[in-house]
């Protein structure tokens, strides 16, 4: 693919979407036909009708016995015409498990087009001060590779990007000039890495415009480590050496030629800056010349929107790519949209893309509509068919169809499939927490706290069962201790309830089948343990994902032992058990509630009228209320729908 890419090749790109998505899946068809997999079905045919007619709609674990056949010594024809010479592992934090995909160099070439598309688009919407004259802080990470059993990489996607002939020979054009050199990303140790693309940043803090990460935790993360190591960069710039604990000697010596000698001045202005009580508005005053963040914001990064706000001063965020490790899909070209706001537009010349309709009926391949017959406003699953072995390939997202660049579509990300949270028959999307989180957060807002990390499980193992969201909260002052307040964590409690659908609400009050939702605050620095938990069972810095849901009790593990604060309400665990000291309570309330109320219900038939005496018997709980509040025995919170007692 040429990168001498101008902005009259998108637009040429988007116009002939058919005829390109034509003329890819021949491509792929021509290539593949004869592999083992295709063979069956198309028998050597490059048709696209015999194809659409007779290769089935498949998931993972449809495909997993040809891909671990590649992956333990078998050929590469078995699923891919052309060679297979590593392959490309996920996070497994979206799925729940990790998956392994075949390519080959092809791939990082196809995801370099597309940056360089993308860096048409900034250039633009931002200008060449930003895109071109400034320097971009972004913190990029690797991972070392492990092999298959035949010997063959394996590795995350951009570590495969970052090590690739492609990125060592990179164009100016295209790729924006980084602070960090090639060495501090290419780092296997991630903590030295991250210390060392900060250090390299603060020393070229004048020359920073750009700020960004893949996923918008690697951002906060990167920020976070700023807070506990800003000292200690610091005394580097101050003395002009690095610390002593950077042991990569390719990260250590490249940053040692970029650091120079001793700065006093640089690092008085930095320390000045790092001493602020608030770290509200951090980025800009470290970083005055920044315009523009750029990171992954949609999907369940958006829980961390109003954090990188806070840390930013509102700096335009800007959602930049869809993809995947299957596939890379589209990109941004609206990038000054607000991320909520954000649709990604495919790019058809990078693999075969058709869509499955959400809740279709009858068979499934005839379902199927191509990437330029989808209809605006409807949801889909896309399907890919890649040139490195995958056909017809479900991906597991969901996507909103919100208009079209030309003749090609723009989609909105609303959710992963399969992330749902369920006790009854009541079903919980990633978009409908998102949005519940969104609306509990504007509670958080009345107090000093901040939401730093969020994920939850449907706990079916108590009755009745009930969501559980664990939340890690954090002061907006650098030095706060973290003090929790009962009635605004309650007020979260019925912001996130409240959001839910009707069937949620029906099956939690009139029902009884839901029980009241809990929310678990855990320690500081529980969601980097987590972190870190995924990334031992072999995922990577640069494209974790916090996940929304758990399923994993090791995972559910890290966060139980991290509990700080249990903070349910009407929800008890344990049932206490029953002493002689409880049977004498229940004697006396029984003897003093029942026969004494029927006693003065008989006493007042006796002495006025019938109606008199069930009238005052009716009002007797509202007279126990009042008499409650009064002596201060019980509060009451008001909400737009509830009323809670405590």
């Amino acid at each position: 693919m040429s990168l001498g890419l101008e902005l009259k090749d998108l637009e040429e790109l988007t116009s002939k979407a058919k005829q390109i998505q034509d003329n890819v899946l021949k491509e792929i068809l021509t290539l593949n036909a004869n592999t083992e997999y295709l063979q069956q079905f198309l028998h050597g045919s490059n048709d696209k009708e015999l194809f659409k007619k007779n290769v089935p709609v498949v998931s993972y674990e449809d495909m997993k016995p040809y891909i671990e056949g590649v992956a333990n010594g078998e050929p590469s024809n078995v699923i891919s015409g052309g060679p297979i010479t590593r392959f490309l592992r996920s996070s497994g934090t979206s799925g729940g498990k990790q998956k392994i995909f075949p390519v080959n160099d092809m791939y990082s070439e196809k995801l370099g087009y597309v940056f360089a598309l993308r860096s048409l688009v900034m250039s633009k919407n931002f200008g060449d001060n930003v895109t071109k004259k400034g320097k971009k802080l972004e913190f990029l990470y690797t991972r070392p590779e492990s092999t298959t059993p035949s010997g063959l990489p394996v590795s995350t996607v951009f570590t495969s990007f970052f090590i690739s002939d492609y990125f060592k020979n990179r164009p100016s054009k295209g790729i924006p000039r980084y602070t960090s050199p090639d060495q501090v990303i290419l780092c296997p140790d991630n903590k030295q890495s991250l210390y060392c693309h900060l250090l390299c940043g603060l020393i070229q803090k004048d020359e920073v415009v750009r700020i960004g990460a893949t996923f918008a935790y690697a951002l906060v993360l990167a920020i976070n480590f700023l807070e506990d190591h800003w000292k200690e960069l610091c005394s580097n710039i101050r003395s002009g050496h690095i610390s002593d604990w950077i042991t990569d000697l390719n990260c250590r010596n490249s940053v040692s030629a970029i650091l120079g000698g001793p700065n006093p001045e640089l690092a008085d202005v930095i320390e000045q800056e790092c001493s602020h009580k608030s770290w509200e508005g951090v980025i800009t005053r470290v970083w005055p010349k920044a315009t523009i963040i750029e990171s992954i914001f949609t999907g369940q990064m958006a829980q961390y929107i109003p954090i990188v706000e806070f840390y930013s001063n509102k700096l335009p965020l800007v959602s930049t790519t869809y993809g995947s490790s299957e596939s890379t899909f589209g990109m941004n070209v609206n990038p000054l949209d607000k991320p909520q706001d954000v649709s990604y537009t495919f790019v058809p010349n990078i693999d075969y893309f058709e869509f499955l309709p959400v809740g279709y009926e009858g068979d499934m391949t005839s379902n199927i509509v191509d990437l330029v017959n989808v209809k605006l406003g409807c949801y889909y699953e896309p399907v890919v068919t890649n040139y490195f072995g995958l056909h017809r390939y479900l991906i597991g997202d969901i996507l909103q169809v919100t208009g079209f660049y030309n003749r090609t579509p723009q989609c909105r990300f609303v959710r992963r499939k399969n992330v749902v949270l369920s006790v009854v028959t009541e079903t919980t999307t990633e978009e409908d927490l998102l949005k519940a989180l969104a609306h509990a957060t504007l509670v958080l807002e009345s107090s000093d706290l901040m939401l730093v990390g969020f994920t939850c499980y449907a706990d079916i193992f108590t009755f009745p069962g009930h969501y559980v969201f664990y939340w890690e909260l954090k002061g907006k002052d650098v030095n706060d201790v973290v003090k929790l307040d009962k009635n605004i964590l309650v007020e979260c409690c019925y912001a996130l309830e409240e959001s839910f659908d009707a069937l949620y609400r029906r099956l939690r009050s009139r029902a009884g089948l839901i029980g009241a939702l809990e929310i678990r605050v855990v320690q500081q620095g529980t969601f980097d343990s987590l972190m870190e938990y995924f990334i031992s069972q072999g995922g990577s810095i640069a494209q974790y994902k916090t996940p929304i849901c758990i399923s994993s009790s090791e995972a559910l593990a890290v966060l139980e032992n991290k509990e700080e604060t249990v903070h349910p309400f009407g929800l008890m665990k344990e049932r206490p058990p029953l002493t002689i000291s409880l049977l004498v309570q229940f004697f006396l309330l029984a003897l003093i509630g029942i026969t004494v109320n029927q006693g003065f219900y008989l006493l007042g038939l006796a002495y006025a009228s019938p109606t008199f005496a069930s009238a005052m018997r009716n009002s007797v709980p509202a007279i126990a209320i009042i008499m409650a509040c009064t002596l201060k025995y019980l509060n009451l919170l008001i909400s737009r729908k509830f009323l809670l007692k405590e």
